[in-house]
């Protein structure tokens, strides 16, 4: 079997192995391929490996040989789902690979925002805590998280370990989730949106970007929220209308947003949430731990293998 990976880079840039994908057929692996590459790369290919590059109809009607897509990503929008159905093309995804490490950079962003930890390391390096005449040099409101309440829409995978840890933290916790009041972990409260983005001083996002969930964080619900509010996105880029939310930042309606995705990546340089203020973004990596990566890699090779072994898993063309 010839194995083609499109664009392996973000997964491995050089600290992990594809070894495992050696092991089952004749591997060619590619950093990037730009579209117009595609077809070329992926002519005699009986397997595709993809991240973020598009396998659409018109492509998988050049690849006669093609059996198998993996994609190597939890989300499958890259890849004409409906056509791969139609050719009996089988999709893989990865789920539940990174759940613990998203799940932390939640946090890494509430506790920069509520402890300024950029902000001081800067200005500790810059010497005005030197030039401090007290032991203590505070400039910004610090926040206690114990006894605040945080409103998490979703209670996936992710969103069930943002719970778990904002209990630990003493917080109170409110859902947005279709799951049923018994079925909810003690401590943690459904609710539905309007009261969720009422009473929540953090909203965290962790749904499945639909149709229904697109721009959820709109001037309407911004509208809803404290003025010393957070809003936290690690989810994905368009569940929130971004010139809506800076908005909101800049003319102070809500205090701080922590984002790890936005609606085009990597952003154009007029998105408004790149000078919004306190908009702290960081460039899509919440996913991107090695030890979140080394799962992904076992998991895609453990997908391509149960094909070839003619047991399919994850398979998404299925759904």
């Amino acid at each position: 079997m010839k194995i083609v990976v499109l664009d392996g880079f973000c997964l491995n840039p050089g600290d992990l192995s594809w070894q495992g994908f050696e092991q089952l057929g004749n591997l060619e692996v590619y950093d990037r391929t730009p579209h117009e590459a595609l077809i070329e790369r992926s002519a005699d290919a009986e397997a595709l490996i993809t991240n973020k590059t598009v396998i659409g109809a018109v492509d998988m009607a050049q690849l006669p040989h093609l059996k198998y897509i993996g994609v190597l990503a939890t989300g499958y929008n890259v890849v004409d789902i409906a056509e791969a159905r139609r050719r009996g093309i089988v999709v893989t995804n990865i789920p539940a690979y990174s759940t613990n490490s998203v799940a932390q950079m939640v946090f890494a962003h509430i506790l920069n925002i509520t402890h300024s930890v950029a902000h001081y390391a800067t200005q500790s390096s810059q010497g005005q805590w030197s030039a401090c005449a007290d032991f203590s040099y505070v400039d910004t409101p610090l926040i206690e998280l114990s006894g605040k309440t945080i409103g998490i829409v979703g209670l996936g995978n992710i969103g069930m370990a943002v719970a778990q840890i904002a209990k630990a933290f003493g917080m109170k916790v409110l859902a947005l989730t279709s799951k049923k009041p018994s079925d909810l972990p003690e401590g943690v409260e459904r609710a539905d949106l309007s009261r969720l983005f009422t009473e929540a001083d953090i909203v965290t996002l962790h749904c499945p970007l639909t149709e229904q969930t697109r721009h959820i964080v709109s001037s309407a619900t911004l509208s809803l929220m404290k003025p010393t509010a957070i809003l936290i996105n690690t989810g994905r880029g368009p569940l929130v209308d971004e010139a809506a939310l800076a908005d909101a930042l800049n003319n102070k309606r809500i205090m701080a947003a922590g984002l790890d995705v936005l609606s085009t990546e990597p952003p154009k340089a007029d998105n408004p949430l790149l000078t919004a203020r306190n908009c702290f973004i960081t460039p899509h990596i919440a996913w991107a731990t090695r030890e979140a990566r080394s799962r992904l890699m076992d998991i895609a090779v453990a997908n391509l293998k149960a094909f070839l072994d003619g047991k399919t898993v994850n398979n998404v063309a299925q759904l």
